[in-house]
């Protein structure tokens, strides 16, 4: 009598506005639910048969309210579409799995429920339902799969699959998951079967896969059985075949640290070459997501977690030899992937360190390190243990290992890798130049020192075009030392016969350098210059002299000695170089420099001193002043200014202006020269 008088408590909550309220059957149904899985035999029963009188009641077109609730009426069945039935999953899940309960009376229940429940989902979909077709007679008219009253449950998530939504059908495998932990092996083969039917299809939520692989990776440890974990096993191929990406990422979500329980669910994943393939593919993309920009709320989800979470599966996975094939067809991608990582490792915070080890506290290994060990097993596994030992007697492991030396260890790298075949070193050279036709601050320096350092390697030759192409966008580039680092490997490319013509397309680029903030890049990009000329010829050859000597002479009192003396002697290069209506232009740029290189017969640079020496008596000669192409040494430099303003008064302000500038010159012998001047 209680449980019949909870029954009609129940349908009148339902029906309490005239109509069936879905959301009150669903926050009913949520309340019932976990006492389906009740230990207690008795309780477990008791939940499942008042689902069944719910289902009964709600599948009929005419229902009269019990005469001890209200008084006596029909009512009409208008099914509310504000809220979508989200409980029709886990409904079906656990009410399938009831039916494998050793209790006959549970597994009663349950199958009535089902059967309304079909019968209900019937009315919905079909105009004769809604039109009055319900109860048995539906049931019985529209299936056949459900004609018994205790059918087969295997039968049960196939003849269901057409009315569940995508979310449904995750809300049921998770709870099929679940139930493989089960001490029944009746329940685990339904269980399992339920997994295989629901995951085949192909309409699958890509939001969803993270719940499903948490769900495996948290109950695989408790599952053994074998029909259970084949069934996971199949789930996981299927899943990498729908959602390759969506999958490899919850795992390395799931974890980090790739675990034992992680590194079972990665061996089923590669257990098929097809996936295999799929799978290193978007370890490979997550080891390059390395954005410094966090795109989830959750640390987890933090790329740079997840691309070192890829690398140190990526180790794993090669330490177990598996599916070695698909690793050679992406190790030039995989190679350079692990190596940049090297330069944004060690900028996790702390919470993101805490994350990525917390799973295995017992690990000594740093991120930054367990990315250099994951290299190290990658060139052995693919056949490079002399590159390996190569790098480590040059000391570049331990270089790649610490923030101020990693770029050196990169160099080292370059050069050993530069002796592998010249196939793989075609394509390693082509990866680096296609990653660096897009900046990216995280990996931009590390694929340049290593591109860089290949450009020596005479068995690229066509290759090396791709260098040219990319240098002038990497020449304006803002990051410190990197118009620099461009400048070493145009240097290295016009001291080739093959490529030293082709270089001169970045003539104007690397001018625009000679007025840069670094004065690293100006002291490379002089000697460039200078090779640059000596491929020129006839018309162009004498403007671009004229056009350099410009910018030249204001570098004669830059602060490095290195870039002072290189750019004397290569202004006393171009004097030369001009012919024709360039000469009568030249003379001025020569006027313009003679004050600043009559200072510096005066600096404490030796060389600077007879650099500049050398280039006012080449100024001499080609302004026909014999007295300062015979200039001898400082003794006769005074009389020489002296009488510069005797030979162009009219210079006389810009001879101050010069003069003023030595002034803040930080050598003493310079300041007392421009002062005795003025």
């Amino acid at each position: 009598q209680t449980l019949a008088a909870m029954d009609s408590m129940l349908q009148v909550l339902v029906c309490s506005t005239g109509t069936v309220d879905t959301l009150e059957l669903q926050n009913i149904l949520q309340i019932l639910l976990p006492f389906t899985d009740s230990e207690l035999a008795a309780v477990q029963e008791r939940a499942v048969a008042r689902i069944a009188r719910l289902a009964n009641f709600i599948t009929y077109p005419l229902l009269q309210v019990s005469p001890c609730t209200a008084q006596a009426a029909v009512l009409r069945h208008q099914h509310s579409n504000t809220h979508r039935f989200v409980m029709l999953g886990r409904l079906v899940g656990h009410l399938t799995l009831c039916c494998t309960c050793k209790d006959k009376g549970t597994r009663h229940e349950a199958a009535e429920a089902l059967c309304h429940l079909h019968t209900f989902l019937l009315q919905q979909r079909s105009k004769r339902g809604r039109d009055g077709l319900g109860g048995p007679q539906a049931w019985a008219a529209k299936t056949t799969l459900l004609g018994e009253r205790e059918p087969d449950p295997t039968c049960l998530p196939a003849t269901f699959m057409k009315y569940l939504q995508p979310s449904d059908k995750v809300d049921s495998i998770l709870i099929a998951i679940k139930s493989l932990r089960a001490s029944s092996a009746y329940t685990i083969r339904v269980a399992a079967h339920m997994v295989d039917v629901l995951v085949a299809d192909p309409a699958f939520p890509p939001g969803q896969v993270l719940n499903m692989v948490w769900a495996i990776y948290n109950n695989l440890p408790s599952i053994k059985a074998a029909v259970a974990i084949n069934s996971l096993e199949r789930a996981l191929l299927v899943l990498v075949r729908k959602q390759p990406s969506k999958t490899v990422v919850s795992l390395l979500q799931c974890s980090p640290t790739c675990t034992r329980v992680a590194m079972s669910m990665w061996k089923a994943m590669l257990s098929e070459p097809q996936a295999a393939e799929k799978v290193l593919r978007e370890l490979l993309s997550g080891l390059m997501n390395q954005s410094q920009r966090k795109t989830s709320t959750s640390a987890r989800g933090n790329p740079r977690v997840i691309s070192l979470a890829a690398a140190r599966t990526t180790s794993e996975i090669l330490l177990q030899c598996t599916c070695l094939r698909e690793v050679e067809a992406i190790f030039p991608q995989l190679f350079l992937a692990l190596l940049f990582q090297v330069s944004f490792s060690t900028e996790l915070t702390v919470q993101e360190v805490r994350i990525f080890w917390k799973e295995q506290q017992q690990d000594l290994l740093t991120p930054v390190r367990s990315v250099v060990q994951s290299m190290r097993v990658l060139l052995c596994s693919m056949g490079f243990e002399s590159q390996a030992l190569a790098v480590e007697a040059q000391g570049g492991w331990d270089a790649l290992l610490c923030t101020q030396t990693h770029l050196m260890g990169v160099r080292i790298m370059a050069r050993e890798m530069t002796k592998t075949p010249r196939a793989l070193l075609s394509t390693i050279f082509c990866h680096l130049a296609e990653v660096l036709t897009v900046e990216e601050p995280t990996w931009e320096m590390i694929a340049m020192v290593f591109l860089v350092e290949m450009l020596d390697c005479t068995s690229l030759s066509e290759e090396l075009d791709r260098a040219l192409e990319i240098f002038p966008m990497y020449l304006q580039s803002q990051c410190l030392g990197m118009p620099s680092l461009v400048l070493r490997g145009i240097l290295r490319l016009t001291e080739r016969p093959d490529t030293a013509r082709k270089t001169l397309v970045l003539l104007p680029y690397v001018m625009e350098q000679l007025q840069g903030a670094e004065n690293d890049a100006s002291a490379v990009a002089l000697p460039v210059l200078g090779n640059m000329l000596r491929l020129l010829e006839g018309k162009m050859l004498s403007l671009t002299a004229l056009a350099l000597a410009k910018k030249l002479w204001p570098l004669f009192n830059d602060e490095s000695s290195t870039v002072r003396e290189l750019s004397i002697r290569l202004f006393q290069n171009t004097v030369g170089l001009v012919v024709g209506a360039e000469k009568k232009k030249m003379k001025k740029e020569l006027w313009d420099s003679l004050l600043p290189l009559l200072f510096h017969l005066h600096d404490q640079d030796e060389s600077v001193a007879k650099a500049s020496q050398e280039a006012l008596s080449s100024a001499g000669q080609f302004l026909k002043w014999r007295q300062l192409a015979q200039l001898g040494g400082t003794e006769q430099a005074w009389r020489i200014r002296e009488s510069l303003l005797a030979r162009n008064r009219s210079r006389a302000k810009e001879y101050l202006r010069q003069s003023r500038s030595y002034l803040q010159s930080p050598q003493e012998l310079l300041r007392w020269e421009a002062v005795r001047f003025i």
